[in-house]
């Protein structure tokens, strides 16, 4: 920012007295609230090695924690996913999510018949998830029957989907503050919907039924604004914060665990054919708006800053910010 500050200064017209001091105050309240911290510079020896041995996120600057959606940085927690790893056992987030159901019909009567019809009365998630998608994406050429019966003759035959579903919600709930329960990311959350349209389009394009998967992209893209191409490669446990505006190309791939906020680009530069598009290692954060651009690779555990354009190589547990995005700090899990 005082770099910002000094470019303007030195190239810029001479300004009236009062615009200038106008952009002087504007000037120092972002800085207040928005300097970016490394953390190598700012952190003392002790706090660094309290910060290395516990690997948790609650000892980072609070500067940071401004700039940087921390909560939905994700921790690998094999203890909280190895019940979801088995489908054949007693499916955890299904009884969850019934159980939150049937708390909410209680106290919201008027919300009975919706409850019912959604979750209640369906015998596992996968038909639940299908009767919603179905009902959110139906439109006078693809009706609502014909949607829930592509959804279920998908997901019910692919175990990689079924686990896949469960890891997301998971993440929903764990990692997003505005995802009150279970419930709701199935119900409310068109990030999680999106997801999982994304996945079985995904699925039938590797069937070689594009034109069935395109469309279902399509109209993800219209009702939601989320523009995820069916042949994009990603991994489980995913965060997509809000949705709208996240754009995810061809050739992308997102490893497992990542977080993405809303507005983020994973594009091409115009310049490259083939393979074009960014690789996402698994724990990755990446703020809103950010845009990376290219056959670039991310590396796990990168937290990106909000607005950052990103065209090169990022290397494991660092943090980047700015136009073009550099390393400003990194991250000891």
């Amino acid at each position: 920012m005082a770099l910002l500050v000094a470019r303007y200064s030195t190239k810029a017209a001479p300004l009236p007295i009062f615009s200038y001091l106008l952009f002087l105050s504007i000037t120092m309240v972002c800085m207040s609230k928005w300097t970016l911290v490394s953390i190598s510079k700012t952190m003392s020896e002790s706090e660094e090695d309290q910060r290395k041995s516990h690997g948790s996120l609650s000892s980072w600057p609070h500067a940071l924690e401004k700039v940087f959606p921390v909560y939905a940085m994700s921790i690998p927690n094999p203890t909280l996913e190895s019940s979801l790893h088995h489908l054949d056992c007693p499916d955890p987030i299904w009884q969850a999510v019934r159980k939150e159901a049937k708390l909410e019909v209680e106290r919201e009567p008027i919300l009975g018949s919706s409850f019912y019809a959604s979750i209640l009365s369906h015998d596992c998630l996968e038909q639940a998830l299908a009767f919603i998608l179905a009902n959110r994406l139906q439109n006078h050429t693809l009706l609502a029957n014909q949607l829930m019966d592509i959804f279920c003759n998908v997901i019910k035959h692919d175990k990689g989907i079924q686990q896949s579903i469960r890891l997301d919600i998971q993440a929903f709930k764990h990692r997003d503050p505005a995802c009150l329960s279970y419930c709701s990311a199935l119900l409310y959350m068109k990030g999680y919907h999106s997801l999982q349209v994304y996945r079985v389009a995904h699925a039938l394009w590797g069937q070689g039924r594009k034109l069935l998967a395109s469309a279902l992209h399509s109209l993800v893209t219209g009702v939601f604004g989320v523009d995820i191409h069916p042949a994009a490669k990603i991994g489980d446990g995913i965060l997509v914060d809000h949705g709208r505006g996240v754009v995810v190309g061809e050739t992308a791939t997102i490893g497992n665990r990542v977080s993405l906020m809303n507005g983020v680009t994973l594009g091409g530069t115009a310049k490259e054919t083939g393979d074009r598009h960014p690789k996402i290692a698994e724990g990755v954060l990446i703020g809103a708006k950010a845009n990376l651009l290219g056959n670039i690779r991310i590396g796990e555990y990168v937290m990106i800053a909000p607005g950052s354009l990103v065209l090169k190589e990022v290397p494991p547990h660092s943090i980047v910010a700015g136009i073009p995005a550099k390393v400003i700090g990194r991250i000891h899990l």
